[in-house]
C-alpha cells in the first residue's frame, strides 16, 4: 500500500532534483517517468494533465506533480482522500530538492555568480533546457492527441489546424494565451464533437 507512495516521492524528488528550466523543462522527464517507466498513467491522461496545468494557476510541473499524483494513487485503487495523499506526496518530493537546493546555495551563487566557471555551467544548462522543451513538445505530437489522417481525417486536420493557430497566435501575433486555450477548447467543443 505504501509502497506507491515510496514510488511516487522518489520518482518526483528525482524529476525535481534533475528538472532544470522549469515547468516545462520537466515535462518530459515528468511524462517518461509516469507514462513510459511506471506505467500510473497513459499518454492521453497526461496531455490532460498537461491541459488541465497550463489553464490552472500556479507553476505547470507543480500543477502537473500534483494531479499525476492523484491519478496515479487513483489508478493504484485509492479512493478519493488516500488519492489526495499521491497528489501531496508528489508535490512535496517535486518542491522539496529545489528547497533544499537554493538554501546551499543561494550564498554561494551570489558570491561566485560572476566568476568564469558558474557562467561556463549556466551557458551549457540553457542548450539543454532548450532541448528538454522541445522533447516534451515532440512527446505530446501522438496519435492520440491529434488522431491519424487515415483513422480520422477531420479530427487529424482540425487538431493540425488548432495547433498551428495556437503556435501563430501566441508567437507572432502575441495573443494572450489563456485566449488562446478558450478560443481552441471552444474550437474543439465546436468542431470535434
Amino acid at each position: 500500500m505504501t509502497m506507491v507512495y515510496l514510488q511516487l516521492f522518489l520518482t518526483f524528488f528525482e524529476i525535481g532534483l534533475f528538472g532544470f528550466g522549469g515547468g516545462y523543462g520537466m515535462l518530459s522527464l515528468i511524462q517518461t517517468e509516469t507514462v513510459i517507466h511506471h506505467h500510473w498513467l497513459s499518454t492521453a491522461e497526461f496531455t490532460n494533465i498537461v491541459a488541465i496545468s497550463q489553464m490552472t494557476p500556479g507553476p505547470i510541473g507543480i500543477n502537473s506533480a500534483t494531479y499525476c499524483g492523484y491519478v496515479a494513487a487513483h489508478n493504484a485503487g485509492f479512493n478519493g482522500s488516500m488519492a489526495v495523499l499521491g497528489a501531496a506526496t508528489a508535490t512535496f518530493a517535486l518542491v522539496l530538492p529545489s528547497f533544499i537546493l537554493m538554501i546551499l546555495i543561494s550564498k554561494l551563487f551570489l558570491k561566485y555568480m560572476h566568476s568564469q566557471p558558474v557562467m561556463d555551467v549556466f551557458s551549457g544548462l540553457r542548450p539543454a533546457v532548450v532541448g528538454l522543451l522541445a522533447a516534451a513538445t515532440l512527446l505530446l505530437l501522438t496519435p492520440e492527441n491529434f488522431s491519424t489522417p487515415s483513422e480520422n481525417p477531420w479530427q487529424f486536420w482540425i487538431s493540425v489546424a488548432l495547433f498551428i493557430s495556437t503556435f501563430v497566435g501566441t508567437m507572432w501575433l502575441k495573443i494572450n494565451p489563456i485566449r488562446m486555450i478558450c478560443w481552441a477548447a471552444f474550437a474543439g467543443l465546436l468542431l470535434l464533437y
